[in-house]
Protein backbone atom coordinates (compact mmCIF):
# COMPACT_ATOMS: atom_id res chain seq x y z
CA UNK A 1 0.00 0.00 0.00
CA UNK A 2 3.05 2.61 0.72
CA UNK A 3 4.54 2.08 -3.20
CA UNK A 4 0.94 2.46 -4.75
CA UNK A 5 0.72 5.79 -2.48
CA UNK A 6 4.39 7.09 -2.97
CA UNK A 7 3.16 5.81 -6.38
CA UNK A 8 -0.09 8.33 -6.43
CA UNK A 9 2.20 11.25 -4.70
CA UNK A 10 4.21 10.81 -7.65
CA UNK A 11 1.99 11.34 -9.84
CA UNK A 12 0.23 13.74 -8.57
CA UNK A 13 3.58 15.82 -8.42
CA UNK A 14 4.27 15.07 -12.78
CA UNK A 15 0.83 15.98 -13.20
CA UNK A 16 0.74 19.44 -11.76
CA UNK A 17 3.89 20.07 -12.89
CA UNK A 18 3.07 19.08 -16.26
CA UNK A 19 0.07 22.09 -16.01
CA UNK A 20 2.45 24.38 -14.52
CA UNK A 21 4.60 23.78 -17.87
CA UNK A 22 0.96 24.14 -20.03
CA UNK A 23 0.00 26.89 -17.68
CA UNK A 24 3.29 28.59 -18.38
CA UNK A 25 3.07 28.00 -22.13
CA UNK A 26 0.16 29.40 -22.55
CA UNK A 27 0.58 32.58 -20.68
CA UNK A 28 3.69 33.04 -22.94
CA UNK A 29 1.67 32.59 -25.62
CA UNK A 30 -0.88 35.22 -24.76
CA UNK A 31 1.71 37.42 -23.90
CA UNK A 32 3.36 37.44 -27.35
CA UNK A 33 0.02 37.53 -28.91
CA UNK A 34 -0.61 40.81 -26.69
CA UNK A 35 2.42 42.15 -27.94
CA UNK A 36 1.88 41.57 -31.47
CA UNK A 37 -1.53 43.09 -31.31
CA UNK A 38 -0.16 46.11 -29.60
CA UNK A 39 2.43 46.63 -32.55
CA UNK A 40 -0.74 46.22 -35.04
CA UNK A 41 -3.01 48.78 -33.27
CA UNK A 42 0.17 51.21 -33.74
CA UNK A 43 0.41 50.59 -36.96
CA UNK A 44 -3.23 51.12 -37.50
CA UNK A 45 -2.98 54.52 -35.26
CA UNK A 46 -0.30 55.74 -37.16
CA UNK A 47 -2.47 55.41 -40.20
CA UNK A 48 -5.17 57.16 -38.89
CA UNK A 49 -3.20 60.00 -37.66
CA UNK A 50 -0.97 60.63 -40.89
CA UNK A 51 -4.76 61.00 -42.41
CA UNK A 52 -5.08 63.87 -39.97
CA UNK A 53 -2.56 65.44 -40.93
CA UNK A 54 -4.63 66.79 -44.48
CA UNK A 55 -7.59 67.40 -42.59
CA UNK A 56 -4.93 69.68 -40.16
CA UNK A 57 -2.46 71.19 -42.32
CA UNK A 58 -3.50 70.53 -45.74
CA UNK A 59 -5.03 73.96 -45.95
CA UNK A 60 -1.45 75.28 -46.01
CA UNK A 61 0.94 73.07 -46.70
CA UNK A 62 2.16 70.31 -49.65
CA UNK A 63 2.50 67.16 -47.44
CA UNK A 64 4.53 64.49 -48.08
CA UNK A 65 6.04 61.48 -46.67
CA UNK A 66 9.38 60.03 -47.71
CA UNK A 67 10.90 56.86 -47.30
CA UNK A 68 14.90 57.26 -46.84
CA UNK A 69 17.58 55.59 -44.75
CA UNK A 70 20.38 55.86 -41.62
CA UNK A 71 23.10 53.46 -40.73
CA UNK A 72 22.72 49.73 -40.60
CA UNK A 73 21.11 48.02 -37.40
CA UNK A 74 23.52 48.86 -34.00
CA UNK A 75 22.61 45.20 -32.97
CA UNK A 76 23.10 42.93 -35.44
CA UNK A 77 22.92 39.01 -33.87
CA UNK A 78 23.70 37.65 -37.36
CA UNK A 79 26.35 39.69 -39.42
CA UNK A 80 26.88 37.14 -41.85
CA UNK A 81 23.06 36.99 -42.77
CA UNK A 82 21.96 38.06 -46.04
CA UNK A 83 20.73 41.80 -45.94
CA UNK A 84 22.35 42.21 -42.21
CA UNK A 85 24.47 45.07 -42.89
CA UNK A 86 21.98 46.96 -44.62
CA UNK A 87 20.74 50.44 -43.64
CA UNK A 88 17.78 50.97 -41.82
CA UNK A 89 14.96 52.19 -43.74
CA UNK A 90 12.19 55.08 -42.06
CA UNK A 91 9.97 57.28 -43.33
CA UNK A 92 10.41 61.45 -42.94
CA UNK A 93 7.63 63.78 -43.01
CA UNK A 94 8.02 66.74 -45.41
CA UNK A 95 5.91 69.62 -44.97
CA UNK A 96 5.88 72.44 -47.71
CA UNK A 97 4.07 75.59 -47.31
CA UNK A 98 1.82 76.26 -50.21
CA UNK A 99 1.93 79.65 -51.97
CA UNK A 100 5.98 79.77 -51.90
CA UNK A 101 8.07 80.71 -54.49
CA UNK A 102 9.93 77.42 -55.83
CA UNK A 103 12.72 79.99 -57.83
CA UNK A 104 13.64 81.00 -54.19
CA UNK A 105 15.35 79.68 -51.27
CA UNK A 106 14.02 78.91 -47.77
CA UNK A 107 14.98 77.46 -44.36
CA UNK A 108 14.42 74.34 -43.41
CA UNK A 109 13.71 73.54 -39.62
CA UNK A 110 14.48 69.42 -38.71
CA UNK A 111 12.11 68.39 -35.59
CA UNK A 112 12.56 65.53 -34.29
CA UNK A 113 10.19 63.57 -32.06
CA UNK A 114 10.17 62.63 -28.21
CA UNK A 115 9.23 59.64 -26.43
CA UNK A 116 11.47 56.57 -25.62
CA UNK A 117 8.80 54.38 -28.52
CA UNK A 118 6.98 57.22 -29.89
CA UNK A 119 5.99 58.67 -33.73
CA UNK A 120 5.72 62.15 -34.83
CA UNK A 121 1.98 63.18 -34.54
CA UNK A 122 -0.61 65.51 -35.15
CA UNK A 123 -0.41 66.88 -31.43
CA UNK A 124 2.67 68.64 -33.36
CA UNK A 125 -0.38 70.11 -35.24
CA UNK A 126 -0.35 74.13 -34.04
CA UNK A 127 3.48 73.93 -34.01
CA UNK A 128 3.79 72.87 -37.39
CA UNK A 129 1.43 75.26 -39.04
CA UNK A 130 3.17 78.40 -36.89
CA UNK A 131 6.38 76.99 -38.29
CA UNK A 132 4.58 76.52 -42.11
CA UNK A 133 3.17 80.90 -41.34
CA UNK A 134 6.82 81.76 -41.16
CA UNK A 135 7.61 80.28 -44.32
CA UNK A 136 10.05 77.61 -43.08
CA UNK A 137 10.29 74.16 -44.67
CA UNK A 138 9.98 71.17 -41.89
CA UNK A 139 11.22 67.59 -41.80
CA UNK A 140 9.68 65.37 -39.28
CA UNK A 141 11.93 61.97 -39.11
CA UNK A 142 10.60 59.05 -37.73
CA UNK A 143 13.99 57.58 -36.66
CA UNK A 144 14.46 54.02 -35.80
CA UNK A 145 12.43 52.84 -32.76
CA UNK A 146 9.45 54.85 -33.36
CA UNK A 147 6.15 53.12 -33.35
CA UNK A 148 3.42 52.68 -35.74
CA UNK A 149 5.78 50.17 -38.36
CA UNK A 150 5.45 46.96 -36.76
CA UNK A 151 7.80 45.67 -34.06
CA UNK A 152 10.73 44.31 -36.22
CA UNK A 153 11.54 48.75 -36.76
CA UNK A 154 10.44 49.48 -32.82
CA UNK A 155 13.53 47.06 -31.76
CA UNK A 156 16.03 48.69 -34.10
CA UNK A 157 16.16 51.44 -31.08
CA UNK A 158 19.43 53.18 -30.66
CA UNK A 159 18.59 55.57 -27.71
CA UNK A 160 21.46 58.49 -27.93
CA UNK A 161 23.00 56.24 -30.56
CA UNK A 162 22.17 55.79 -34.32
CA UNK A 163 19.24 57.54 -34.19
CA UNK A 164 20.98 60.65 -34.27
CA UNK A 165 23.06 60.01 -37.45
CA UNK A 166 18.71 59.04 -39.09
CA UNK A 167 18.01 62.60 -38.14
CA UNK A 168 20.93 63.64 -39.64
CA UNK A 169 20.52 61.78 -42.78
CA UNK A 170 17.02 63.51 -43.06
CA UNK A 171 18.50 66.86 -43.07
CA UNK A 172 20.48 65.89 -45.87
CA UNK A 173 17.92 64.34 -47.77
CA UNK A 174 16.36 67.93 -47.60
CA UNK A 175 19.12 69.91 -48.18
CA UNK A 176 20.25 67.28 -51.71
CA UNK A 177 17.01 66.70 -52.82
CA UNK A 178 15.03 69.90 -52.69
CA UNK A 179 16.36 73.13 -54.95
CA UNK A 180 14.34 75.04 -52.65
CA UNK A 181 16.29 75.05 -49.59
CA UNK A 182 18.70 76.67 -48.32
CA UNK A 183 21.33 74.10 -46.73
CA UNK A 184 23.25 77.70 -44.98
CA UNK A 185 19.89 78.31 -43.10
CA UNK A 186 18.78 75.06 -41.37
CA UNK A 187 17.70 74.83 -37.66
CA UNK A 188 16.64 71.80 -36.17
CA UNK A 189 14.48 71.78 -32.60
CA UNK A 190 12.88 68.74 -30.32
CA UNK A 191 11.36 68.76 -27.34
CA UNK A 192 12.33 65.80 -24.80
CA UNK A 193 14.02 62.91 -26.08
CA UNK A 194 13.54 64.98 -29.80
CA UNK A 195 15.76 67.36 -27.63
CA UNK A 196 18.31 65.42 -27.02
CA UNK A 197 18.56 64.20 -30.81
CA UNK A 198 18.98 68.40 -31.20
CA UNK A 199 21.48 68.52 -29.16
CA UNK A 200 23.50 65.22 -30.38
CA UNK A 201 23.22 66.63 -34.18
CA UNK A 202 24.79 70.24 -32.93
CA UNK A 203 27.17 68.55 -31.25
CA UNK A 204 28.43 66.04 -34.12
CA UNK A 205 27.28 68.83 -37.15
CA UNK A 206 28.12 71.88 -36.03
CA UNK A 207 28.59 73.16 -39.38
CA UNK A 208 25.33 71.53 -40.95
CA UNK A 209 22.95 73.67 -38.49
CA UNK A 210 22.86 77.23 -38.27
CA UNK A 211 20.74 77.25 -34.74
CA UNK A 212 19.19 75.00 -32.31
CA UNK A 213 16.56 74.43 -29.62
CA UNK A 214 16.17 72.38 -27.02
CA UNK A 215 12.81 71.99 -25.12
CA UNK A 216 13.18 69.77 -21.59
CA UNK A 217 15.90 67.82 -23.54
CA UNK A 218 16.96 64.23 -21.90
CA UNK A 219 20.34 65.47 -21.17
CA UNK A 220 21.63 62.78 -18.23
CA UNK A 221 20.77 59.47 -18.91
CA UNK A 222 22.65 58.24 -15.77
CA UNK A 223 21.03 60.54 -13.40
CA UNK A 224 17.68 59.62 -15.29
CA UNK A 225 17.94 55.74 -14.82
CA UNK A 226 18.32 56.78 -10.99
CA UNK A 227 14.88 58.42 -10.62
CA UNK A 228 13.02 56.28 -12.93
CA UNK A 229 11.08 53.08 -12.13
CA UNK A 230 12.59 49.70 -13.49
CA UNK A 231 9.63 49.21 -16.17
CA UNK A 232 11.17 52.75 -18.41
CA UNK A 233 14.69 51.04 -17.06
CA UNK A 234 13.71 48.18 -19.00
CA UNK A 235 13.30 49.82 -22.11
CA UNK A 236 17.05 50.39 -22.14
CA UNK A 237 18.19 46.86 -20.94
CA UNK A 238 16.22 45.02 -23.02
CA UNK A 239 18.49 42.39 -25.36
CA UNK A 240 17.99 44.23 -28.28
CA UNK A 241 19.00 47.89 -27.17
CA UNK A 242 21.49 48.64 -24.60
CA UNK A 243 21.35 45.35 -22.92
CA UNK A 244 22.34 46.35 -19.65
CA UNK A 245 21.57 48.39 -16.86
CA UNK A 246 23.40 52.01 -16.19
CA UNK A 247 24.97 50.44 -12.89
CA UNK A 248 26.24 47.15 -14.76
CA UNK A 249 27.66 49.91 -18.08
CA UNK A 250 27.72 53.37 -16.77
CA UNK A 251 30.14 54.20 -19.36
CA UNK A 252 27.20 53.47 -22.30
CA UNK A 253 24.68 55.48 -20.51
CA UNK A 254 27.60 58.04 -20.11
CA UNK A 255 28.04 58.23 -23.50
CA UNK A 256 24.32 58.57 -24.56
CA UNK A 257 24.18 61.41 -22.49
CA UNK A 258 24.29 64.93 -23.92
CA UNK A 259 25.72 66.94 -21.10
CA UNK A 260 28.80 64.87 -21.46
CA UNK A 261 29.67 65.90 -24.82
CA UNK A 262 28.85 70.01 -23.53
CA UNK A 263 32.71 70.70 -24.76
CA UNK A 264 31.70 69.85 -28.32
CA UNK A 265 28.77 72.99 -28.64
CA UNK A 266 29.20 75.78 -31.42
CA UNK A 267 26.23 76.10 -32.53
CA UNK A 268 23.88 79.01 -31.42
CA UNK A 269 21.82 77.52 -28.72
CA UNK A 270 18.22 77.97 -26.37
CA UNK A 271 17.04 75.56 -24.23
CA UNK A 272 13.84 75.67 -22.37
CA UNK A 273 12.98 73.70 -19.03
CA UNK A 274 10.58 73.90 -16.28
CA UNK A 275 10.97 72.82 -12.38
CA UNK A 276 7.69 71.27 -12.35
CA UNK A 277 8.64 68.73 -14.93
CA UNK A 278 7.13 65.10 -14.01
CA UNK A 279 9.20 63.47 -16.83
CA UNK A 280 12.63 65.31 -17.54
CA UNK A 281 13.47 66.58 -14.07
CA UNK A 282 15.15 69.76 -14.15
CA UNK A 283 18.37 68.08 -12.07
CA UNK A 284 19.32 66.83 -15.41
CA UNK A 285 18.94 70.18 -17.83
CA UNK A 286 20.74 71.84 -14.99
CA UNK A 287 23.25 69.70 -15.32
CA UNK A 288 23.53 70.21 -19.27
CA UNK A 289 23.38 73.57 -18.12
CA UNK A 290 26.19 73.88 -15.47
CA UNK A 291 28.22 71.54 -18.04
CA UNK A 292 27.98 74.02 -21.25
CA UNK A 293 28.91 77.17 -18.52
CA UNK A 294 31.76 74.84 -17.69
CA UNK A 295 33.34 74.78 -20.56
CA UNK A 296 32.94 78.38 -21.22
CA UNK A 297 29.94 77.54 -24.02
CA UNK A 298 27.56 80.76 -25.11
CA UNK A 299 24.20 79.91 -25.43
CA UNK A 300 21.00 80.98 -24.38
CA UNK A 301 18.20 79.27 -21.64
CA UNK A 302 15.04 79.65 -19.59
CA UNK A 303 14.44 78.01 -16.54
CA UNK A 304 10.35 78.48 -16.34
CA UNK A 305 9.64 78.05 -12.60
CA UNK A 306 6.60 75.91 -12.01
CA UNK A 307 4.37 76.49 -15.37
CA UNK A 308 1.54 75.19 -15.97
CA UNK A 309 1.68 72.04 -18.29
CA UNK A 310 4.94 70.45 -16.63
CA UNK A 311 6.95 68.68 -19.44
CA UNK A 312 4.63 69.95 -22.18
CA UNK A 313 4.61 73.14 -21.33
CA UNK A 314 5.54 75.23 -24.02
CA UNK A 315 4.06 72.58 -26.62
CA UNK A 316 0.49 73.61 -25.48
CA UNK A 317 -1.94 76.06 -26.55
CA UNK A 318 -2.14 78.78 -23.31
CA UNK A 319 -1.07 81.82 -22.97
CA UNK A 320 2.66 80.84 -20.98
CA UNK A 321 2.85 78.52 -24.73
CA UNK A 322 2.58 80.69 -26.89
CA UNK A 323 4.77 83.08 -25.30
CA UNK A 324 7.32 80.75 -25.04
CA UNK A 325 6.84 79.95 -28.35
CA UNK A 326 7.57 83.27 -29.58
CA UNK A 327 11.05 83.46 -27.47
CA UNK A 328 11.60 80.20 -29.75
CA UNK A 329 10.59 81.14 -32.92
CA UNK A 330 12.73 85.10 -32.56
CA UNK A 331 15.92 82.66 -31.45
CA UNK A 332 15.92 80.57 -34.84
CA UNK A 333 14.35 83.76 -37.04
CA UNK A 334 17.97 85.26 -35.80
CA UNK A 335 19.67 82.72 -37.72
CA UNK A 336 17.55 81.54 -40.64
CA UNK A 337 15.84 85.04 -41.46
CA UNK A 338 12.60 83.16 -42.72
CA UNK A 339 10.30 85.34 -45.03
CA UNK A 340 7.88 86.01 -42.17
CA UNK A 341 7.55 86.12 -38.75
CA UNK A 342 5.46 85.50 -35.54
CA UNK A 343 6.18 88.61 -33.59
CA UNK A 344 2.94 88.46 -31.39
CA UNK A 345 0.42 85.74 -29.09
CA UNK A 346 -2.34 87.34 -32.04
CA UNK A 347 0.16 85.62 -35.07
CA UNK A 348 0.52 82.68 -33.28
CA UNK A 349 -3.53 82.70 -32.44
CA UNK A 350 -4.06 83.72 -36.40
CA UNK A 351 -1.33 81.01 -37.69
CA UNK A 352 -3.71 78.30 -36.27
CA UNK A 353 -5.99 79.02 -38.79
CA UNK A 354 -4.51 80.55 -41.78
CA UNK A 355 -0.98 81.74 -42.65
CA UNK A 356 0.33 84.93 -41.64
CA UNK A 357 0.13 87.56 -43.78
CA UNK A 358 -3.24 86.22 -45.16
Amino acid sequence: MKTIGRILVLATILLASSNFSIVAQEKDDVSKLNNTLKHRLDVLQKQIDDLLWYQKVGDMAFIDKVYIYGPPPANIPNPDAMGANNPVKFWNYVFVPKGIDLSKKYPLIVLPHGGVHADFTTYYTHIIRELLAQQYIVAAPEYRGSTGYGEGFYKQIDYGGLENEDVFAARNYMVENYEFVDKNRVGIMGWSHGGMITLFNIFEYPEAYQVAYAGVPVSDLVARMGYMKQYYRDLFEADYHIGSSAHDNIAEYRRRSPAWHAHKLKTPLLIHTNTNDDDVNVLEVEHLIKSLKAEGKKFDYEIYQDAPGGHSFDRMDTPVAKKARLKIYAHLAKYLKPEKTLKSVDDINRAAYHPIGN
